[in-house]
Formats: C-alpha cells, sequence, structure tokens
C-alpha cells in the first residue's frame, strides 16, 4: 500500500513538474514556424510570411513575436502575411488584438465604405472599372495612422491588387527643385462639400450639426467657410514632408497628387472644371500659401510614385500589414466580386489642438 502511495505520489509530481514547464515547452520563436521571403523579382516591399507547417495560428504566434513584427515592419514597410487564412472581419480583429493595436475611426472621409465592427471596414466602395491613386490613409487629418491592415475574403476575377510603393524612395525620386519648393511651402488640401458631389460633411467629420463641424475645424486647423443651403468649403494646410517618428527618416506623406486637378481623367476634368470652376471643385491640391501647383509637378510626382510601385495578386486570406507613414498604397480596376478588410491604428500626430 505504500509503495502504491508513493508511485501515486511521483506520478502527481511528474504531472505537476510536466505542467509547470508546459508553457516554456510550446514557446516558438520567429523561425520555428514560420519563413520570410520574397515576392518575384525580389523585390524588398513587402516582406512575405509563410507557417512552415499546417495549422499555424497567426494570432498565436503574432502575440509572441511582436517586437519582431515591429522590427521588420520598420525596415521593409510592410509584411504580407499569406497561408494564415485570415479571410474575414473576426479574425482580422484578432489579429488586430494580438499585435494590441489601439485602433481608430476613419475621419475626414473622401469616400463611402462600410463599417463592420471594431473598426474594421470595407475597403473603399468606388466603382470597380475604376483605378484609386496611391496614398497614405489619411495624411491631411490632424492625427493620422501609423499602421493600416488589409486582409482578402474574396479574390477578384481579374486585377483588383492593391499596388503599394515605399514613399521613402518617392522621395528620393523627386527633383531637388520640387522637394525644396514642397519642403519650404508644404500643401494646401481645398474640399467642397454639398454641391453633389461626395461625401456629406456630416459623413466626413463625423458630426452632425454645423457647430459641432466648427468646432471640429477649429481645434483641428481647418479654416472653413459657408457658402449657404449646407454647403461648405474647407481649407487646410499641411506638411507634405514629414519625418517617421521611429526611423527619422523623411518620408513623402501627402495627397497633393491625388487631388490635384490634373490627376482627373481629362473628359472629367472637363466637366468638373465646366460645372463647379476651380475654386467649387470637389477637391483640389495647391501650395501651403496657395499658389498653384503645376501640372508638370504633378506629372513628375505621379511618375515617381510609378517607378516605386509594387503589385501583386490578393490571394484569400492574405493580410497585408503596413507602416502607413513609409507605405502609400491604392488600388486597381477589377471585374467579379472582390472582398477585402481595411483596418488601421496607433494614432500619431506632430501638430497640437487649437485649445480654448
Amino acid at each position: 500500500m505504500k509503495n502504491v502511495e508513493v508511485e501515486t505520489t511521483n506520478k502527481q509530481s511528474w504531472v505537476e513538474r510536466r505542467k509547470a514547464l508546459k508553457p516554456k515547452a510550446i514557446s516558438v520563436t520567429y523561425a520555428e514556424v514560420v519563413k520570410t521571403d520574397r515576392l518575384p523579382g525580389d523585390q524588398l516591399l513587402p516582406l512575405v510570411v509563410q507557417p512552415k507547417y499546417p495549422g499555424v495560428s497567426l494570432t498565436e504566434w503574432a502575440k509572441k513575436n511582436k517586437e519582431v513584427i515591429d522590427r521588420e515592419l520598420l525596415s521593409s514597410g510592410g509584411i504580407l502575411f499569406r497561408g494564415f487564412d485570415v479571410s474575414n472581419p473576426d479574425a482580422l480583429e484578432a489579429f488586430l488584438a494580438a499585435v494590441e493595436l489601439p485602433r481608430m475611426y476613419y475621419m475626414e472621409g473622401s469616400t463611402p465604405r462600410t463599417e463592420l465592427g471594431k473598426h474594421v471596414y470595407t475597403s473603399t466602395e468606388y466603382p470597380p472599372e475604376h483605378s484609386i491613386a496611391l496614398h497614405n490613409e489619411l495624411n491631411y487629418v490632424m492625427t493620422w495612422p501609423l499602421r493600416i491592415f488589409f486582409c482578402c475574403g474574396q479574390a477578384s476575377e481579374t486585377q483588383g491588387e492593391t499596388p503599394i510603393a515605399d514613399v521613402r524612395r518617392v522621395w528620393r525620386w523627386l527633383s531637388e527643385p520640387v522637394r525644396r519648393a514642397f519642403a519650404e511651402r508644404g500643401w494646401m488640401l481645398v474640399r467642397n462639400f454639398g454641391d453633389g458631389m461626395g461625401l456629406k460633411w456630416e459623413t466626413s467629420f463625423r458630426v452632425s450639426t454645423p457647430e459641432e463641424l466648427e468646432e471640429y475645424c477649429r481645434r483641428s486647423h481647418i479654416s472653413y467657410e459657408w457658402k449657404g443651403e449646407g454647403r461648405l468649403r474647407t481649407r487646410q494646410v499641411r506638411p507634405a514632408v514629414r519625418r517617421h517618428p521611429r526611423t527619422g527618416e523623411e518620408v513623402w506623406f501627402n495627397h497633393v497628387a491625388f487631388w490635384h486637378v490634373s490627376s482627373l481623367p481629362q473628359d472629367v476634368r472637363e466637366m468638373f472644371l465646366k460645372e463647379y470652376g476651380v475654386e467649387g471643385l470637389p477637391y483640389n491640391t495647391y501650395y501651403g500659401d496657395g499658389g498653384v501647383i503645376e501640372d508638370e509637378v504633378v506629372e513628375e510626382i505621379r511618375q515617381a510614385y510609378d517607378a516605386e510601385t509594387v503589385a501583386f495578386r490578393w490571394e484569400r486570406g492574405d493580410l497585408l500589414m503596413m507602416d502607413n507613414m513609409l507605405v502609400a498604397h491604392g488600388r486597381r480596376p477589377y471585374t467579379g466580386a472582390r472582398k477585402v478588410y481595411v483596418a488601421m491604428g496607433e494614432p500619431h500626430s506632430d501638430m497640437q489642438p487649437v485649445q480654448d
């Protein structure tokens, strides 16, 4: 009987020791369960991370490797997690929780999208036959996201890529006169609301009354002008070049080319100018002192983006994580159904709100 008790005690001790060792035993390092690669053509952007074995949980791996993710993201600008099946909003939310992302709303939005819950959205609900030019998300807002995420629930039949470009390198492509002009003068965004184009100001600014709009603008360094009948014009001046808060690198960070009138298709441009005039365009950009940005300068900017653009075909379950200050993104036209979900977060600003 005594031997049985000793054997039972030893067995219990072994089980307890095994339980105590279990957390250490299942801890995985960066290289044990994932592998890294590049896209065809040996592009530096994005870094591709894939599981070595079936069934690897990206969320569990990410919880234990946040420092690795941070380091690789700052180096490459973007990470494509492929083969982990992050294909729906719930899976995206689980990853965001794993990396402890402070999430953000879309403020001062310009295109329609649907919020799916917990700051996860559909990608821009824009006609599929049109492309969306490269841009860094919300760079014209006083507080912008440092990180942005896209996951693919369904790839389109044709095209539908999300092209990306490293804006550190875009900045270096620009000629010295252009770089100097924007570094010294900044840029201005002019928007017009209520003329039948684009979102309502209530939707864009997430307010419901003129008084709320005016308070938001006042605190956010935005000048406003009521044009009658609920129509609104806003102007905001921002730096065109900023320094990344962690790397200290200069980055081209603006919507100068994206919203400049010369970037519109010629037929649309002529129609808009005839209908609204230059001052009434839904969007237009200027130098920060109000000077007109020359069409040839904007063409040079577009060519710089083109020179650095990388594109890949979405696969269902792909998750693309990007540093929003280092990498711009866009969208190519597509056919067939396409489901891409978006989230962003880690708010950052180098501006102080206007105090009372």
